[in-house]
């Protein structure tokens, strides 16, 4: 059983003559017109035509948010249905377009005893797109003011902005907009479309709030961002991806998180180190292709999950870069690339202002050592803890070697060989502190030297190799076993190595 009944009409952009003729029928027959606001062109045409009505812009007063100015709307449309049976609910523009109210209404009334049904209207947006001469097809994307947050990252297509009803929402809307189009950005300001004084000008972005006369009937369009031309897709890539993660795809790539896979990323990290150091242009091409595998593969698994997608991770870094090199992308000029740095380190602060609040903040936990205390001694170096010069460093190295060895004599490590079994001796503990400070003060000379520790030991490791690698040849072309040779041989087979490859 029907308990009451919701007619909602809409009364055209503006002027009356906008008014559809069934909208007109209902009107005349409605026996209780509710009007959202009577601040609107044709109500004054209903006026003048003797119409009763009861419009809802005490509301407006009684509230401090438009969300709740619209509930309270909606709940009293709703509550005067089930007390009058049948009423007429109009608003300005069509129903279905930009409006809250009738989002309410529907969703309040989904299954229970009143009875909804809307009339077709005629919003602004047919007279927008004739002024314009634009053709929807193409993409619109159609937002209130009050929702302008709500703006995908990456849109692409033209936006129209309603509800810019005064000089401090349209400031908002120009600073909400300037998150993501130029402060010159060309927009149309619009107002009062469809009537004899209609005003449509199109400005930079920065003057939207300067305009002289701005109400309820104003609206914003911005029109799409050019596109810019690819050069090439990781489309390939990423679908191959899709394609192994999927129902019937490879059972190994469907089983992995970005837990599992940490191990991977680090390898195919240090394999394109390796091609670097080779100067090898083909396996460089091949490794970097592994790498970029491992940040799809991350990519796709965050996109499964809902969290973001391999276009947010391009768009976030594009937009980082560009935002960060103001002196090429905006209008700072510099004078060296120290001070581009110094402009980096500057911005990426302000990026990070909310998120580190101590200096050391920053340092991901799973670095290796030796480029962790690399990170930690420079974030600590900026704030001016540091020596003037590399001098007292080195004296620093020098008292740190005393204290290890002093601490090796106490735990009798130097006048024999390591015991593995004292290894939770308090002694053999102090050893081990005593060392890492040694290590630590290493990379602070390191850094002082302009040595990125982590790539020195790396290149160390690599030398080493080639140089062991060399002496096992030449005991395995004497046909001897390695308890043969003494020290002193393979000593000499180490220099002979040395010598050779230099």
């Amino acid at each position: 059983m029907v308990r009451g009944e919701i007619n909602i009409i809409g009364l055209g952009p503006g002027s009356f003559n906008h008014i559809t003729l069934e909208t007109w029928d209902t009107i005349k027959q409605a026996k209780f017109l509710l009007l959202r606001t009577a601040i609107h062109p044709s109500v004054a045409g209903l006026t003048e035509r003797g119409l009763i009505f009861e419009s809802f812009d005490r509301l407006y007063e009684k509230f401090d948010t438009f969300d709740h100015v619209y509930q309270a709307i909606a709940d009293a449309v709703i509550e005067k249905a089930k007390t009058r049976g049948q009423v007429v609910y109009a608003v300005p523009g069509s129903p279905l377009v930009a409006e809250k109210t009738v989002e309410m209404i529907i969703s309040q009334t989904q299954g229970s005893d009143i009875k909804v049904h809307i009339t077709p209207g005629m919003s602004f947006l047919e007279v927008l797109y004739a002024r314009l001469r634009l053709d929807p097809i193409n993409g619109v994307t159609i937002l209130d003011a009050a929702d302008l947050r709500d703006i995908p990252p990456n849109l692409n297509t033209a936006l129209v902005i309603t509800q810019v009803f005064s000089r401090q929402v349209a400031s908002n809307t120009k600073l909400l907009l300037m998150d993501h189009y130029d402060d010159e950005f060309p927009v149309t300001f619009v107002r009062n479309l469809g009537m004899a004084d209609e005003e449509i000008t199109t400005i930079p972005l920065f003057e939207l709030d300067r305009q002289p006369a701005i109400d309820h009937l104003t609206s914003v369009y911005i029109p799409p961002k050019p596109q810019k031309a690819k050069g090439f897709s990781l489309d390939p890539v990423v679908d191959v991806m899709a394609r192994l993660r999927s129902p019937g795809g490879c059972v190994w790539d469907i089983e992995q998180t970005h837990a599992s896979l940490r191990r991977y990323i680090v390898e195919e990290v240090y394999e394109v180190l390796e091609a670097i150091d080779l100067a090898d242009g083909d396996k460089l091409c091949e490794e970097l292709g592994d790498l970029l595998l491992q940040i799809i593969f991350h990519a796709r698994i965050a996109e499964e999950c809902g969290i973001f997608s391999m276009q947010d991770v391009i768009d976030q870094v594009t937009e980082k870069m560009v935002r960060r090199h103001p002196h090429v992308f905006g209008n700072i000029t510099v004078r060296d690339a120290a001070e581009v740095i110094a402009n980096w380190e500057q911005i990426k602060k302000q990026e990070k202002a909310g998120e580190r609040t101590h200096v050391l903040d920053g340092v991901p936990k799973g670095l290796p050592s030796l480029m962790s205390a690399y990170k930690l001694q420079a974030k600590a170096a900026k704030v001016g803890f540091d020596w003037d010069d590399i001098g007292p460093v080195w004296d620093k190295v020098a008292e740190e070697l005393e204290e290890l060895r002093a601490a090796a004599c106490q735990a009798g490590i130097i006048a024999g060989k390591q015991d593995n079994n004292n290894q939770n001796d308090n002694n053999y503990k102090n050893v081990e502190a005593e060392l890492g400070d040694v290590l630590f003060t290493i990379v602070n000379l390191a850094r002082f030297m302009g040595v990125e520790p982590e790539t020195a030991l790396n290149a160390a490791n690599k030398k080493f190799m080639r140089r062991f690698d060399y002496i096992e040849s030449k005991v395995k072309e004497s046909g001897k076993n390695w308890d043969t040779f003494t020290l002193n041989e393979l000593n000499w087979l180490w220099n002979e190595a040395k010598h050779s490859q230099k």
